[in-house]
């Protein structure tokens, strides 16, 4: 099997030629891509976000669509994965595939993105569909595991398709000993529809609750939950592996110290941020990125 990794010059124009003429390159890519173990004891994660599009959610800060350019994000993603101390990615299929036959995959973790499908602003945003990967294609492409978004709404009935189907999906991902990456939220509607997460240190422990006892076997289900107040207190609501998102954070300072001071706590394995680090204030990725590779090398150390 030829190599179709990409010459940087030509890369996105020859990633179009690849899909319209030989679209069975990228499984041949996925096959023989070197892949690196979990973490062992005391080690800690980098992994970088990049499912945002797939959901609609193309916004970071006050620029409306500034995850609105697929070459743009790719450069992005590429200069982030190329850094030390990034572990891996978390994306959906189109993009990982992108950065499969673009090369840029190789010794890092793969997780793939499940349900996309409550898009951003919808009336059925809770009602989250999985749209994207499922547990079968996870393993057949040879990726690392799945997410899946939990977000509970008690007063929207939407919420308890989202839960059952989260549930069967941590079960499929357990039976072939992958991990199952949750990123629960307790939320509510405000009164002009908008979709909320509660970020309450209470919220977020009755979120976690519910999403550590999804499905037929907690073994290989990982936390992705925020950075809050009291995370002591949050922290001590599971014994599950916890990985800290990123979000979009008006105050990128703000957000370095939250992580800062979680990744000290035990349960934390890490971080897996995207919008924050993919686009800063400056735009210096590297630096951005950097930054949170130093607070994870030192978390661990």
């Amino acid at each position: 099997m030829s190599d179709v990794t990409l010459p940087r010059t030509g890369r996105y124009e020859r990633l179009t030629s690849i899909r319209a003429t030989r679209p069975e390159e990228i499984a041949a890519a996925a096959a023989r891509r070197e892949r690196r173990g979990m973490p062992g004891e005391g080690e800690r994660l980098l992994v970088i976000a990049a499912d945002h599009p797939a959901r609609g959610a193309l916004a970071v800060r006050d620029r409306p669509l500034a995850m609105g350019s697929r070459t743009d994000l790719l450069d992005r993603l590429q200069t982030a994965l190329a850094r030390p101390g990034v572990h891996g990615i978390l994306a959906s299929p189109d993009v990982l595939e992108d950065l499969l036959l673009l090369g840029a995959l190789e010794g890092k973790l793969a997780f793939g993105s499940m349900n996309r499908g409550g898009l951003l602003g919808s009336v059925f945003e809770l009602d989250d569909r999985f749209t994207g990967y499922d547990a079968a294609s996870i393993d057949a492409m040879r990726l690392d595991g799945g997410k899946m978004l939990c977000r509970i709404d008690p007063a929207d009935p939407a919420t308890v398709s989202t839960l059952e189907s989260c549930a069967h999906a941590v079960s499929d991902l357990a039976r072939r000993r992958l991990v199952a990456m949750v990123e629960p939220f307790w939320a509510r509607r405000s009164e002009s529809g908008a979709l909320r997460n509660d970020l309450s240190p209470d919220a977020v422990i009755r979120a976690i609750s519910v999403a550590q006892a999804l499905g037929v076997t907690s073994a290989y289900t990982w936390l992705k939950i925020p950075a809050v107040a009291e995370m002591e207190r949050v922290m001590a609501a599971t014994t599950l592996p916890a990985l800290l998102l990123g979000g979009d954070p008006p105050d990128i300072d703000a957000a370095y110290a939250d992580w800062n001071r979680a990744l000290a706590l035990p349960g934390v394995r890490g971080l897996v941020v995207g919008r924050a680090l993919l686009y800063p204030p400056d735009d210096d990725v590297a630096a951005a990125v950097d930054g949170a590779a130093a607070l994870v090398r030192e978390a661990r150390s």
